[in-house]
C-alpha cells in the first residue's frame, strides 16, 4: 500500500472491517463528535491487544472513541480484536505511523492518543484526561509506570514528570533538541500536529517530530500522576534482549538525526528561524555514539567523553541524573571493552535494573 493510498484516501479493498455499535463512541456519520480518539495499532500483539482494549473500554468514557488497526498481524490478534465490539480495521501491513494515519482517516476527534497494543491505561485516566483539553493544548503528556511481559511492576513513573502547562520547553528543544517525554502511550495530541506524520517517511513510530514540534504549536500540559502501564519485555521495538545490538543502536542515531533535519525545516512555519542545536552536538547524539563504540569494542576518545558530559551537565537535566549518568559513562568508557559491554546491556536491556545488577554486570 502506497503513501498516497494510507495519507489520502480509505483502501478499496480493505482485508477486514469491524464496526462497534456503540453510536456514543463510533465517531461514524451523525454521531456526536468526540474530544478523543484512542488509537490502537497492533502489529502480532494477540498476547497483550486485549487487555490495551480493555483499559479503554471499561472507563466507559463518553467523550472518547477507540478505533483499533490490526496492521497485517500474521499471528491471531485479528481473531482477539473481533471477540470486541469496537470498531476495528484490518489493514496490510504498513508500519505503525502509516496504520495510525489510516485510523486518523477514521475519526473527526480534535484530540488524539497512540495506545501501543502492548500498553495500558489506567482506571480513570480518560476522563482526567479530557478535562485538561482545550484548542490552546497541542500536546499533554503523563507518566507510565513500567511493567513486564507477565504485568509485574519493574519500576515507578517513567519518566518522573513534573505538573505544569504552558510553553517554557521551546527554549528547552532549541537548545537540546529534546525534553522528558513519555514513550508513545503517555502522549496525547491535538489532531493539527499529527499532521506532520505525514512528512515523516523516514520514521516507522509515531513517536518522533510530533513530540518536538507540540511545544511550538501550543501549550504542553505535563500531569506527574502516572496514568497508564508501559510493558516492557523482549519484543519491544527498543529492547535488546541482552544482547547489544549495533544495527539498532545506528537506526536510533539516524532516526534522531532525520528528525531534528525535519524539525528544523518545521520551525519556519511556527515562525522560528534559527537557534536548534545542531545534531551531532545534541546529548543524545553524543550518547548513542558511545554506546556503538562500546557495542563495537572501540575505545572512546577522552574529548569524546568530555564532550558528552558538557552537553548531560549543561542541558538542564535533574542533579540525580547527572550524577548517575557521569559514573555511568566514565566507568562505560574506562572499564575493560568485555566488562562495558556488559554493563551497557544490562542497563539498555528490558529487564528491572539496580545499582548492585549493574555491579554484577560489570564483575
Amino acid at each position: 500500500m502506497s503513501d498516497d493510498e494510507l495519507n489520502t484516501r480509505t483502501p478499496e479493498r480493505p482485508v477486514h472491517m469491524r464496526h462497534s455499535s456503540s453510536h456514543d463512541r463510533s465517531g461514524r456519520a451523525g454521531a456526536a463528535q468526540v474530544k478523543l480518539a484512542v488509537i490502537i495499532t497492533c502489529f502480532n500483539y494477540s498476547r497483550f491487544v486485549d487487555r490495551a482494549i480493555e483499559s479503554v473500554l471499561s472507563q466507559d468514557c463518553v467523550d472518547c472513541q477507540l478505533i483499533v488497526i490490526d496492521d497485517g498481524s500474521t499471528d491471531d490478534s485479528w481473531d482477539v480484536i473481533c471477540r470486541r465490539n469496537v470498531q476495528a480495521f484490518r489493514i496490510p501491513n504498513s508500519g505503525q505511523r502509516k496504520a495510525c494515519l489510516y485510523a486518523l482517516q477514521q475519526t473527526n476527534a480534535p484530540f488524539v492518543l497512540f495506545l501501543d497494543a502492548d500498553d495500558e491505561l489506567l482506571p480513570g485516566s480518560l476522563d482526567l484526561i479530557v478535562a485538561c483539553l482545550d484548542e490552546r493544548v497541542a500536546k499533554l503528556q503523563f507518566p507510565l509506570t513500567r511493567i513486564d511481559g507477565d504485568g509485574h511492576m519493574i519500576s515507578g513513573p517513567a519518566p518522573e514528570l513534573k505538573a505544569f502547562r504552558g510553553r517554557d520547553l521551546v527554549g528547552r528543544v532549541l537548545r537540546t533538541g529534546v525534553y522528558a517525554t513519555p514513550p508513545t502511550s503517555g502522549n496525547v495530541f491535538r489532531r493539527d500536529v499529527c499532521d506532520f506524520l505525514q512528512e515523516a517517511d523516514y520514521d516507522e513510530a509515531v513517536d518522533g517530530v510530533i513530540l518536538f514540534v507540540a511545544p511550538f504549536l501550543g501549550e504542553i500540559v505535563s500531569l506527574s500522576q502516572p496514568l497508564g502501564l508501559y510493558r516492557v519485555h523482549g519484543s519491544n521495538d527498543s529492547a535488546f534482549g541482552g544482547e547489544l545490538n549495533v544495527r539498532t543502536l545506528r537506526r536510533d542515531r539516524e532516526r534522531f538525526g532525520k528528525r531534528m533535519e525535519h524539525l528544523r525545516q518545521i520551525l519556519p512555519l511556527c515562525g522560528y528561524r534559527s537557534g536548534l542545536i545542531a545534531t551531532e552536538h545534541a546529548y543524545f547524539h553524543r550518547e548513542r555514539s558511545l554506546y556503538i563504540a562500546v557495542a563495537e569494542n572501540r575505545w572512546v576518545p577522552v574529548s569524546d567523553i568530555v564532550g558528552l558530559l558538557r552537553r548531560l551537565w549543561g542541558d538542564g537535566y535533574p542533579f540525580r541524573m547527572k550524577i548517575i549518568m557521569t559514573a555511568f559513562f566514565v566507568t562505560i568508557a574506562a572499564f575493560p571493552r568485555a566488562r562495558a559491554r556488559r554493563a551497557l546491556e544490562y542497563r539498555l536491556g528490558a529487564g528491572p535494573r539496580s545499582a548492585w545488577g549493574f555491579v554484577k554486570a560489570l564483575i
